[in-house]
């Protein structure tokens, strides 16, 4: 479940809401905002700064339906422009951490559906980034958009939580740092949040651009480095 409130500290009340807002993920008109602090000093008294709380509207059904609707619509144009069909269903899926936002999760099946999953997924990815870009645009603000095929995401993930794990099982019988294959942020991703909280190991990006790959490295004393994207 998204969370469902959060306490602000700005200098003005304004930018408490705006952080607030941007923290959370939503558009301004879901939320409720409560003025715990509007901050400023009276006199002879250090200057305070505002603080508000920020409460999100119970979830509109219809509300959600329709953004559903939405990223239905624009990957099936988009499919048919690229001259691709295949079935399609869209859901939302819930986050596993209480201060993310759910997603839309579109499955594709179809037996012509291997240029999305070429060459680890680029087909895919740009399906995706488009459909963020497209869907954004139409609605007003960002809605993150997951578009997968033929199961492909899910046994990426799979591979990669294994890749991840083999690798920390290396760092700690040799005592040194492992580099794994460079590979996209959202790969990273997964790679960090396996070993987050590893309690021998933790992991780190470098490099840049398409080299941009993770390194898993061996703590060392009371050192708790967080991963590092």
């Amino acid at each position: 479940m998204r969370q469902a409130s959060l306490e602000v500290i700005a200098p003005t009340v304004d930018e408490a809401v705006e952080r607030g807002v941007s923290e959370l993920g939503v558009p301004r008109e879901q939320v409720e905002v409560t003025v715990l602090d509007e901050g400023g000093a009276a006199d002879g008294e250090a200057s305070r700064q505002a603080r508000v709380r920020l409460t999100l509207r119970p979830a509109d059904a219809s509300a959600g339906d329709a953004e559903l609707e939405m990223v239905h619509t624009v990957v099936e144009e988009l499919l048919t422009r690229m001259g691709l069909h295949g079935r399609m269903s869209v859901r939302w899926v819930e986050p596993e951490g209480p201060d993310e936002p759910r997603h839309a999760w579109v499955d594709l099946h179809g037996e012509h559906l291997g240029a999305l999953t070429a060459q680890r997924g680029d087909g895919l990815a740009a399906l995706q980034y488009i459909t963020r870009l497209i869907v954004a645009r139409e609605l007003g603000h960002p809605l993150p958009v997951v578009v997968d095929a033929e199961g492909f995401r899910e046994r990426r993930e799979q591979q990669l939580r294994r890749m991840a794990r083999r690798a920390a099982l290396q760092v700690m019988e040799h005592g040194h740092t492992v580099a794994l294959e460079p590979m996209p942020a959202a790969d990273r991703r997964i790679v960090h949040l396996e070993l987050r909280g590893h309690d021998e190991v933790y992991t780190e990006s470098v490099g840049t651009g398409n080299h941009r790959k993770v390194t898993i490295i061996p703590r060392t004393g009371s050192e708790a480095k967080p991963a590092a994207e």
